[in-house]
């Protein structure tokens, strides 16, 4: 029997300052679906489903590469979330008329996905990519 991960889950946390903001735009426009939400007279939490979740671990130097490859230039501070959508441009475009700022419209990268970068509610950066595949197919 094989043995149970040690870890099950990853989940990133972000406080919103603007937390209905940040909701209506991660939930309703982004599409990802509420899995639980808790309120108490302290504050609210919702727990949105955002697919397989990976830990993505990056030097110095490839994270000035892969900015400047999707942006043209270093703009990402330490973290930085990726969403794989099926469609990248229309993407882009629905999250840029919410409210996130597009800092690059997509763009192919050199390992073959078409890749944007938005700054999004609760102060994230997001890199929104679509696989297209094998480039020698």
């Amino acid at each position: 029997m094989p043995e149970e991960p040690a870890v099950r889950e990853l989940r990133l946390v972000v406080t919103a300052p603007d937390y209905d903001e940040a909701l209506r735009f991660y939930r309703d426009v982004l599409g990802l679906p509420e899995r639980a939400a808790y309120s108490s007279p302290d504050g609210r939490v919702t727990i949105l489903e955002a697919g397989r979740a990976t830990l993505e671990l990056t030097d110095l130097n490839h994270a000035a590469f892969i900015d400047d490859v999707e942006v043209g230039q270093r703009v990402a501070g330490h973290v930085r979330v990726a969403f794989e959508v099926g469609d990248a441009t229309a993407v882009t475009a629905r999250l840029a008329a919410a409210g996130a700022q597009v800092l690059a419209e997509p763009t192919r990268t050199p390992w073959n996905s078409l890749n944007s970068r938005l700054e999004a509610p609760g102060a994230l950066q997001l890199t929104l990519f679509e696989e297209l595949g094998d480039a020698d197919a």
